[in-house]
């Protein structure tokens, strides 16, 4: 049993893509009442096929926090100062705990707007969390010890959790949250091939699709090393050892490499202390 209950308060401030993903997440969990559930957005229109699930759909952020206790935060990084400004008048420290999916944004710089006493975590999830399937990474800013144990306890409803050093959040960024593109970039890549080889479409994306699927599941139920389970699909003179070393020989690692740093770099910029 969680620290949170069905009855637990959830607000999501910000329901764009990540928001949206967070909040069918949750209601795909079964385990909150859609009517816990508070999203807001600028353009509401926006939320109606949301609104038919039985969730809340509000316009003002102050009031979405006043009847919450959980408070996701899941605008652009250049949103975050005026919201934040927004809601401090309503946060309670013995009441509220915030959580930041915000790209690039530190715990400190919250603390700056919201003030000293208030618990935050920093979640780093991914869209694949609208299926259960996120890795979310957490760090907080230790006010409260139940902090983490709340927002663990809520992404683990939809994915796996893993809790990391603040000074590691834009790496788990680069390869958790971007990472899912990169993935399906390959995935995508790879079925493309196979069409140029003769597979239907449909067929082709099919089966890189379970290919890729099955591949991280033997690293998760194993624990082990990728050149492991590579070991076991690559003999002598065999086709698949042939086509890794092409691949290697055309940049395959090292592009998937360059991309990672140049992502991190990136959301380490998208921030900045001295927005309005």
């Amino acid at each position: 049993m969680g620290i949170l209950s069905k009855d637990s308060r959830i607000a999501i401030l910000g329901a764009g893509n990540i928001g949206l993903s967070i909040a069918k997440g949750l209601l795909g969990s079964g385990r909150f009442i859609p009517e816990n559930i508070c999203l807001t957005r600028r353009r509401i229109n926006l939320l109606s096929k949301m609104q038919e699930t039985g969730v809340r759909i509000e316009r003002d952020n102050a009031r979405a926090v006043e009847i919450s206790e959980v408070v996701i935060i899941a605008v652009e990084p250049q949103q975050v100062n005026g919201l934040l400004r927004e809601i401090q008048p309503v946060l309670q420290a013995k009441t509220h705990t915030i959580i930041s999916v915000v790209t690039g944004v530190k715990i400190n710089q919250i603390e700056r707007v919201t003030g000293e006493g208030i618990a935050i975590v920093r979640a780093m999830p991914n869209i694949a969390i609208s299926v259960g399937e996120s890795m979310t990474c957490l760090a907080a800013n230790g006010i409260s010890g139940d902090a983490l144990e709340i927002a663990g306890d809520l992404f683990s409803t939809v994915g796996t959790t893993l809790i990391i050093n603040e000074e590691e959040m834009i790496a788990a960024t680069a390869i958790g949250a971007c990472g899912v593109a990169f993935f399906l970039r390959a995935i995508r890549a790879a079925s493309q091939g196979g069409i140029e080889i003769g597979l239907q479409s449909n067929h082709a994306l099919s089966i890189a699709t379970q290919a890729a699927k099955g591949a991280a599941s033997l690293l998760l139920a194993a624990g082990s090393h990728p050149e492991q389970e590579i070991d076991k699909v690559t003999t002598p003179k065999g086709c698949t050892i042939a086509g890794l070393n092409l691949m290697e020989y055309e940049g395959f690692s090292s592009s998937m490499i360059k991309g990672i740093s140049l992502s991190a770099e990136k959301a380490g910029l998208l921030y900045s202390d001295d927005q309005d």
